[in-house]
C-alpha cells in the first residue's frame, strides 16, 4: 500500500460505513465495502500489466473513480486526460509523460494513436490499450520522486504542462477540505469533469473522508460539455433529480443557476454547500445566489498547490473574499503577490529546476483584510496598462459585469489602449438595450479609467477551446482569436456595437 493511502483504506474498510452508498450512477451503486473490493481487484489487475503511467480519458463514471483509486493503491502514476482538451493537447500529454497504458471510453480518440494494442479484460467497462513508443531511442522522462498523479494545466498558451503530485499531497488537501466543510456523509454531485483536479480533491476524496456518497453522471445528462458548453435545462434537471448536498461550480455555472432561478427553477432544499472558484466572483452574485436558496461559498486554489488553498465555510464566511487559508498551508503576500508554503507540488514534469520548492509564487495579486480573509485581485500577468498608464485588473471589471446573470461569458480587453472594451455572450435572451443599460449602471460605480466604452456580443460557440479546465480565460489566445474585433473597438472614437459575431 502506497504513501498515505491509509487515509482512504481506513475509510473503505470502516465497518460502520460498509453498507452505506459510496459511489452512485444512474445504472449502479457501490457501497463502501463493494468499492473497496472493486478497487483492490482493479489495482491487482493493473499491476499485472506492469505499467509505468496510466492515462485515464473518459466521462465521469464509477469506473473512473475506481481506476483512479486503484492507481493510488497500486502506486501507479495516473494522468487524467480532460475531455475538453483538444486532440493535439491530449497527444502531447501522452507523449510528454511516456504513457504506456490508456484507459478510455473514446475509441475514435484511440484509433488516431500509433501502435495501440487493445487489452481484453472483462473486469472493466472501459476499454484498455497498451501504447508502444514510436521511437525506441526516446530519452527517459524526468519526473520527481513520489509522483503519483500528473495533472495537466493548459494555462494561457494551450501547451499543457504536467504538474506532479504525490498521493500524500492529494489526501492532505482532501482532509483539510473535509474538516473545513464539516458535513457528515454528504451527497455530492460531480458537475465538473473528473479530469479536473478540483473535482478529484473536493469531489471524490473529501466526500469519501466524510463517509459521503458521490453521484456520477455523464456530461450529456448533467448538461455540461467540454470547457464551455452548457445545456441549462438539463443541468438544473440533473440537480433536481439527484438532490445533492454539495456541488462545485465555476463562476459561469453559478451565473447560469441564478438565471435559472430567476426563470422559475427552485434550487433543491437539500443543498448545503456550493463551492465556487476558478475566477473572481462579485459579492453581489453571492448575495443573489443566497436569495435564490443556493448556499455559495467562494474559494481559491491552483494546480501547483494541489487545488484548494483557501475557502469560505458556513462557520467562517465573508463574501467578497476567498476565505481563510486551509490549515495544511501558509499564505503570505509579497510585493502584492500571493505566495503559498506547505502545499507545493513536487514540480513540473521534465523540469528538474522546479522540483523540491516548498514555496509557490502563484502569479495572483492579492491581500488579506483586517479579519484575515484572503482577497484575490487577479492575475499579475493579466494586468492591463492603458495608454494613459493606468493599471487595471480585468478580473475586477469582469466580476462587476457578471454580478447580474445577464452574461454567460465576459472578457475585458484594453491593454495599451485608451479605454476598456468587452467581449460578451448573453444569457436569457437579453436584448442589446438590456446589455447597454447594465453596462452603463456598472460604469457608474467604476472610476473613469475602468469603464467599458465599447462592447460586442459574441456567439457562445466562438469561445470553444478558449478557457482552461477551471473556467479561466486563456487571454493570450482570446486576444489573437478576436484580434480583428478588438482592433475594431479602437478604430474610431465611437465603436459601440452589439452585432453578433462568429469569428
Amino acid at each position: 500500500m502506497t504513501e498515505n493511502y491509509f487515509a482512504l483504506s481506513g475509510i473503505l474498510n470502516d465497518p460502520e460505513l460498509a453498507n452505506l452508498p459510496a459511489v452512485t450512477s444512474s445504472s449502479e451503486s457501490l457501497n463502501y465495502a463493494e468499492l473497496c473490493s472493486r478497487v483492490d481487484v482493479t489495482a491487482a489487475w493493473l499491476l499485472s500489466l506492469r505499467p509505468q503511467t496510466v492515462a485515464l480519458h473518459a466521462e465521469n463514471s464509477i469506473e473512473w473513480v475506481v481506476i483512479d483509486l486503484a492507481c493510488q493503491s497500486a502506486g501507479i502514476r495516473c494522468i487524467p486526460l480532460p475531455d475538453y482538451f483538444s486532440h493535439q493537447q491530449s497527444l502531447h500529454c501522452i507523449a510528454d509523460a511516456a504513457v504506456d497504458i490508456l484507459i478510455s471510453d473514446n475509441t475514435d480518440f484511440v484509433s488516431s494513436l500509433d501502435q495501440a494494442d487493445i487489452i481484453d479484460d472483462s473486469s472493466l467497462s472501459l476499454k484498455t490499450w497498451r501504447l508502444w513508443p514510436s521511437d525506441t531511442s526516446t530519452k527517459p522522462i524526468l519526473i520527481p520522486e513520489k509522483t503519483q498523479k500528473i495533472t495537466y494545466t493548459s494555462g494561457s498558451t494551450g501547451s499543457p504542462k504536467g504538474v506532479c503530485l504525490s498521493t500524500n499531497q492529494q489526501w492532505q488537501v482532501a482532509q483539510s477540505l473535509a474538516d473545513a466543510i464539516a458535513i457528515d456523509k454528504p451527497r455530492h454531485l460531480c458537475l465538473l469533469p473528473l479530469g479536473t483536479l478540483l473535482e478529484n480533491a473536493a469531489g471524490i476524496y473529501a466526500p469519501l473522508l466524510s463517509g459521503g456518497n458521490i453521484i456520477l453522471v455523464d456530461g450529456k445528462n448533467r448538461g455540461i460539455g467540454g470547457s464551455s458548453g452548457l445545456d441549462l435545462l438539463q443541468l438544473v434537471t440533473c440537480i433536481s433529480e439527484w438532490q445533492p448536498n454539495t456541488l462545485i461550480v465555476l463562476p459561469q455555472l453559478l451565473t447560469a443557476l441564478i438565471a435559472a432561478c430567476q426563470m422559475g427553477w427552485q434550487a433543491p432544499e437539500s443543498l448545503r454547500f456550493v463551492a465556487v472558484g476558478g475566477g473572481k466572483v462579485a459579492p453581489e452574485l453571492i448575495q443573489q445566489a443566497d436569495h435564490c436558496g443556493i448556499p455559495v461559498f467562494e474559494g481559491y486554489g491552483l494546480s501547483e498547490c494541489c487545488s484548494v488553498v483557501s475557502l469560505n465555510t458556513p462557520s467562517d464566511n465573508k463574501p467578497g473574499t476567498v476565505g481563510k487559508p486551509l490549515p495544511h498551508c501558509r499564505v503570505s503576500i509579497i510585493y502584492g503577490e500571493i505566495h503559498v508554503e506547505g502545499a507545493s507540488h513536487l514540480g513540473y514534469l521534465g523540469e528538474p529546476e522546479s522540483w523540491d520548492n516548498n514555496s509557490i509564487a502563484t502569479g495572483d495579486l492579492g491581500q488579506f483584510d483586517e479579519d484575515g480573509y484572503l482577497i484575490v485581485n487577479g492575475r499579475k500577468k493579466n494586468v492591463l496598462i492603458s495608454s494613459f498608464g493606468r493599471n487595471i485588473s480585468p478580473e475586477w471589471v469582469e466580476s462587476e459585469l457578471m454580478a447580474k446573470p445577464l452574461f454567460s461569458q465576459c472578457i475585458v480587453v484594453g491593454d495599451a489602449r485608451p479605454y476598456l472594451s468587452a467581449l460578451l455572450t448573453t444569457a436569457n435572451g437579453a436584448t442589446d438595450k438590456d446589455v447597454d443599460a447594465w453596462i452603463q449602471q456598472v460604469n457608474s460605480g467604476l472610476p473613469d479609467y475602468a469603464r467599458i466604452e465599447a462592447w460586442r456580443i459574441i456567439d457562445k460557440q466562438a469561445w470553444h477551446g478558449l478557457f482552461t479546465a477551471n473556467g479561466r480565460p486563456r487571454r493570450d489566445l482570446i486576444s489573437r482569436h478576436f484580434s480583428d474585433t478588438i482592433d475594431h473597438f479602437y478604430s474610431s472614437p465611437t465603436t459601440k456595437t452589439a452585432e453578433a459575431t462568429n469569428p
